[in-house]
């Protein structure tokens, strides 16, 4: 078992919160040259290269059957339809406004757990979850007013990752999050290539391939890179550090989204959404460090000698989130 190594966690989760955006950078750069289709495949047909070798060196099991392959190819799906929306949305959104909106995943997948999954959830926390929704639309509305409908993708993206991570949880004590990161690469591209294919002899617009430049080469691959890589040292945090420590953490994406949007683009939100940012913040922090105080109000009311079966599922959930 590894040893637990906070310090180490925290450091890579910061990795995870500087990459994340830096990737997204790229795919609004080269969003007005290179069709969304050829966007995607690059990045999940990097995603496969690069983790294959690991996987082999590692000796992981990667040959999925039955169930966990119907879910994988299922949570694949979601994965190309999120990133899509995401890399679209950046065409018309600074890149801090589409990550904040985004954020409001956190309380999606609370109202989820509790109408859906029957989860205990607590009035406090549907407050907060409320609230946070407040600032979501605070970030919405000046997007919205300048760009319209293409304002309401990252809610698109929160929503469609919800589903996903719920997915997620399902198959999560059945695989290695590496190996299932490889086999959804391999299953995008099979899934993406005759999509692509089709789109360009039917002239969908965002499908097709164009032959890159020497510079647009290299950032295509950058995002594959650090899309990967990003993902990488979340599993790897996640290793090291418990889920409640690294959870806070992840919210200073926004904040360095902010930065390397306004280095890259020189955008920065304006003051109804820097206030939407802030309470959607407030709000996901609040809801975060709630959680984990009635965790150990539990705990300390009555410790279990060994993991009760959701603890234990809980745990392998949180180890196992290998992607957004």
């Amino acid at each position: 078992m590894t040893q637990d190594r906070p310090f180490l966690g925290l450091l890579l989760m910061i990795g995870f919160c500087v990459l994340a955006p830096l990737g997204d950078s790229i795919a609004k750069v080269l969003g007005d040259r290179i069709p969304l289709g050829q966007l995607l495949i690059v990045r999940f047909a990097a995603q496969a290269v690069i983790l294959f070798p690991l996987v082999a060196w590692l000796g992981l099991h990667w040959r999925f059957t039955g169930r966990v392959l119907r879910l994988t190819i299922v949570r694949t799906v979601l994965h190309i339809i999120g990133i899509g929306a995401m890399f679209t949305s950046l065409r018309y959104l600074p890149l801090a406004d589409a990550v904040a909106i985004a954020f409001v995943m956190p309380f999606i997948m609370l109202l989820l757990g509790k109408f859906v999954l029957e989860e205990e959830v607590g009035a406090r926390r549907l407050i907060a979850c409320c609230i946070g929704f407040v600032g979501t639309l605070l970030v919405v509305q000046p997007a919205f007013a300048d760009v319209g409908l293409p304002a309401l993708l990252p809610l698109v993206v929160a929503v469609d990752f919800a589903f996903f991570m719920l997915v997620t949880r399902q198959i999560a004590k059945d695989v290695e999050p590496v190996s299932l990161q490889m086999v959804s690469g391999l299953v995008a591209c099979v899934i993406l290539l005759p999509l692509i294919f089709v789109g360009e002899a039917a002239g969908f617009p965002g499908l097709g391939f164009i032959a890159p430049s020497g510079i647009d080469w290299a950032l295509l691959a950058a995002i594959g890179a650090l899309g990967t890589g990003a993902h990488l040292l979340m599993t790897w945090s996640l290793r090291f550090a418990p889920s409640a420590t690294l959870a806070p953490v992840q919210y200073l994406e926004i904040p360095f989204a902010t930065v390397i949007g306004y280095l890259i683009f020189r955008d920065l939100p304006n003051g109804l959404a820097a206030v939407g940012i802030f309470i959607t913040v407030g709000a996901g922090l609040y809801i975060v460090f709630r959680e984990q105080a009635m965790s150990r109000a539990v705990r300390q009311a009555s410790p279990p000698p060994h993991p009760t079966p959701a603890v234990a599922e809980a745990s392998a959930f949180s180890e196992r989130q290998s992607e957004e």
